[in-house]
This record gives structure tokens, sequence and C-alpha cells, in this order.
């Protein structure tokens, strides 16, 4: 039985983003946030950045004014690594299902993170396309946005500009820097077409690597996290160095080894592998543009 129906297929491929329900049980989903929980009170004892990443940078990302009674973890970097429960979803969640279908049969995992707005944060994302960030020889690849809590409009929820995956790809360079961002006269002919993505907690927003988005700093007394996975094409091959590498990256989670490569036409500017903790550095930059 087929996971998607076609007209989910057809909505994907037309406005290059899906939100389904029902992504993980609702025991994955308390299993999931207890993981995080206890996450966020393990921060309450760090002052900084903390943790080892496979590249060596910290593993857990704290925005600023993060304090012990007001925690503000807004990201973990492969968190697969480091908890069997968000290995397990990153294996075996029905989002794995639907992107095998979208853009399988074969799919390998690329890189995974949690990012959280806890109340009374700050965090905002500026608009950008993950592919810029993550070059393959192809660009089946598909970003998988779980919610581990209800996301609405208030707390912070993702924002897109459906179709253009279909366009050009941006460039995140500005003044010598990538910022991690398009311009804003990018976003300024965009902007009249820019839709919310909300959805109750155990949904997952399948977005294409190429889809401009963004989203906006949590506003509301209620916790925005979400479980981050990117897949793509078992035969694509990477073109630069893994932005978030780890020790499961390239593992093939549907299908079998094709021992091919498949290359699609682009061209775009090489992106700028981090020495922050987190891409919210390279996007601080864009202000001082």
């Amino acid at each position: 039985m087929a996971a998607l129906t076609r007209e989910q297929k057809d909505q994907f491929w037309r406005d290059g983003v899906l939100l389904v329900e029902d992504a993980v049980t609702q025991e994955q989903l308390a299993d999931l946030r207890k993981v995080f929980d206890e996450w966020v009170d393990e921060s309450r004892a760090h002052g900084d950045d903390y943790g080892d990443a496979l590249d060596g940078r910290p593993r857990f990302d704290l925005e600023s004014g993060h304090t012990a009674e007001v925690p503000a973890l807004r990201r973990v970097q492969s968190p697969e690594e480091v908890s069997e429960v968000y290995a397990d979803i990153m294996r075996n969640a029905r989002t794995v299902d639907f992107c095998a279908e979208l853009i399988g049969p074969a799919i390998r995992f690329h890189h995974g993170k949690v990012n959280s707005k806890l109340p009374g944060t700050a965090t905002k994302v500026k608009f950008h396309q993950d592919f810029p960030f993550e070059p393959m020889t192809n660009d089946d690849m598909i970003t998988c946005l779980l919610f581990i809590d209800d996301v609405t409009l208030e707390n912070g929820p993702l924002e897109v500009v459906p179709g253009t995956h279909k366009g050009p790809l941006y460039s995140h360079w500005h003044n010598g820097a990538f910022t991690g961002t398009v311009a804003d006269e990018v976003m300024e002919k965009h902007a009249d077409k820019i839709i919310k993505c909300t959805g109750k907690a155990g949904s997952v927003c399948l977005m294409h690597a190429s889809l401009l988005h963004g989203s906006a700093p949590n506003l509301s007394d209620s916790s925005r996290t979400l479980y981050i996975t990117t897949y793509y094409a078992e035969d694509a091959i990477e073109l630069s160095p893994n932005h978030l590498p780890s020790t499961l990256t390239h593992d093939l989670v549907r299908g079998e080894p094709s021992g091919r490569v498949r290359c699609s036409s682009y061209e775009m500017q090489l992106p700028e592998v981090p020495k922050d903790t987190s891409f919210f550095a390279q996007q601080a930059t864009a202000d001082a543009r």
C-alpha cells in the first residue's frame, strides 16, 4: 500500500512542500519529547555551547540569553548519533517511506538536527534554500521537519514560498561572506507569496531542498521543537563537505545500492564549511552586510 496518495505526490512536486499528519505514533512522539526535555534540563548547567559533534564543533547550540532559569537550547546537531530514540525515528518513521515514494525507491540519510524555539527565545531563521548548503550531483533531496510540538501561527512556524523549488538557486554569498540567506531583493519579489505551515504534533512537513523558506521568532508561551532529517536519492553524490557530518551520514535507509550516479544541470557557488556551532552564526553575518 502506498504511503502517499497521487494527489499528495502531485502537490509536493507542484508546490515543493507537503504536510502529512501522523508521521510518528503517539508513543514515538512521547519518546522524542522526553529525550529533548532531558537535553533542555542538561543545558541549564552550561553557559555556552557544549558537547562534541563529529567535526569538532559543539553539539548543543544555546541561544544568546540562555540561563539556567530560562534555558534557550535552540539546536542539537546530529541527535541520532547520541540517542537511539532519534536514530530509530530517522530510519523507521513513516517520513522515510514518504521520501522513498517521492525520490526513491533507494534513499540515503544526509544529516539530522533538532531546531527548537522555546518560549521567550528570539530565534529567527532568515529565508534561504537548503540545497546551496549541501550541493549534490542531482537535486532529489528532501528536508523533513517533524513536529515534536504543535506548530501554530504564534510560535514561529515554517514559512515557505510554494513553487520556488522550480526556480533559480539564489546566491547565499554577500560581500564576500557566506551568510546562509538570500538577498533582500529576492524576498521582496516573493513577499506576497509566503505561506505559513502549521499542524499538530506528530505531523511532518516534507520540503524540497531548493524551496525558499524561513521562520519567525516564537512569540507565544509554548515551545516549537522540530526534528529535522534530510534524505537524498541513492544515486546522488556530495559535491562539497557535509555541513553537519555524522557517523550515520550516507546510511542507506531504503532500497538497494545502484552503483550509479545521476546528474542534473545547475550552477551555483559552493557553500562555506561552517566553523561555528550552527548556521545561525552564518545567518547573523547577514545583519552586518
